[in-house]
């Protein structure tokens, strides 16, 4: 997914990436699990399993004027991805890259 803000910046998004990084709190607690233990089992996915083939963005949505929607090919909808939230995990200002802008 990619982004272009008010500012110039341009931000891309793997879809993957999005995806582990939902706001849910299923999302987060998985996260949260993971820091503290790397090998923690991942959950598995029975809607992935239905549906075979790469993750992909399904829909996305505007929440108001101040997020954005998306649901995943794996079912996963619950995560409302605030504007400020895209900036704070977007990868390449994670990098310290400067593109676009």
């Amino acid at each position: 997914m990619t982004v272009e803000w008010a500012d110039g910046r341009v931000s891309f998004f793997p879809v993957s990436h999005l995806r582990r990084m939902s706001p849910s709190a299923d999302a987060r607690q998985t996260r949260k699990e993971l820091t503290s233990n790397p090998l923690t089992v991942l959950p598995a996915s029975t809607a992935r399993a239905s549906r075979p083939g790469p993750l992909v963005i399904v829909d996305a949505e505007l929440v108001g004027n101040y997020a954005l929607r998306i649901r995943f090919s794996d079912g996963h909808h619950t995560g409302i991805y605030s504007w400020v939230y895209l900036r704070e995990i977007d990868p390449g200002a994670q990098k310290g890259s400067s593109a676009g802008g």
